[in-house]
């Protein structure tokens, strides 16, 4: 079972997409919208959310994680992969968007490797939409240095998309205004304007239709549910150990922190397009984190 993890329920844009391209296997995800938004959270405070998910989400049998959210890719992501899983869970994988991401932005085959993956010629301006927590980390510049250095990237953090997206305001004269408040500027005139803007939110392709109408027509516009999936086929492909050890039978688990039936009218409108959902509807269940002990590991 592959477990998917998001701050709340933006991720199963992401979801979605592994469903739909890679149905074989069994999927848990887990949003954890009671504490939602992670994006204008400290970094501590996000590292020890995104731990007490991830072993949540191995305690209930899912030796790899794909963490949807960008703001725990951003900030947890890497000690958790360099410290916590050797430590505690040697036997598990963790892996993350924002490197998919650059790729996509650098024009890059999946799993590219800084060092080992000769660098992307492509030139420009690129942009990447994110939450504070995100563009304050610095992970998407510090990925698209090493595969893409002739790139120019601006960063714009829009801070109140997601509590747009998780109170259902996904369009309207409000909605409008909160799009526009953030992306005119990067098209002012007299500054280069970004030929692709990624959007590196798991919430923010919720507001597509906005965000298309608010920026020029030849705008590349890079949601992550897509690259993400293709970059887990690759991955998979790569490592035939992991592969081997997800179960296969096309289930689908859903639990939230919060209101579970509130989560399923959200979850239900997000899948149904992507899945076509038998019965309409998803079923979900409450579930309680715990802190992370070391002693109890």
């Amino acid at each position: 079972m592959i477990g998917v993890f998001d701050s709340g329920f933006g991720g199963l844009t992401v979801l979605g997409e592994l469903a739909r391209q890679l149905p074989q296997y069994d999927y848990l995800y887990l949003g954890d919208s009671a504490r939602c938004p992670y994006g204008v959270r400290s970094a501590d405070a996000v590292h020890e959310f995104t731990r007490e998910a991830i072993e949540y989400l191995f305690d209930e049998g899912c030796p790899l994680v794909i963490l949807a959210c960008n703001t725990a890719s951003a900030r947890a992501l890497r000690t958790l992969q360099t410290r916590h899983l050797p430590r505690f869970r040697p036997d598990r994988s963790v892996l993350g968007v924002v490197r998919p991401t650059v790729e996509a932005l650098a024009q890059l085959p999946p799993g590219a490797v800084p060092g080992q993956t000769a660098p992307s010629a492509v030139e420009g301006t690129v942009g990447v939409l994110g939450t504070p927590g995100t563009i304050e980390s610095g992970s998407y510049r510090i990925e698209l240095e090493k595969l893409a250095p002739r790139l120019r990237l601006i960063e714009k953090a829009c801070p109140l998309w997601v509590p747009l997206v998780e109170a259902g305001e996904l369009s309207g004269p409000g909605t409008d205004f909160f799009v526009h408040k953030y992306l005119d500027p990067l098209f002012a005139p007299g500054a280069p304007a970004p030929s692709a803007l990624a959007l590196a939110c798991t919430h923010y392709p919720l507001l597509q239709e906005p965000i298309r109408a608010a920026v020029p027509a030849g705008v590349r516009i890079i949601s992550q549910g897509d690259i993400v999936a293709k970059g887990l086929r690759d991955w998979l492909r790569r490592h035939p150990d992991m592969e081997a050890r997800l179960s296969r039978e096309g289930r689908r688990r859903y639990a939230t922190t919060d209101d579970p039936i509130w989560f399923a009218a959200r979850g239900s409108a997000i899948l149904q397009p992507v899945l076509g959902l038998a019965g309409g509807a998803i079923t979900v269940e409450k579930v309680r984190l715990r802190q992370f002990s070391a002693a109890g590991a």
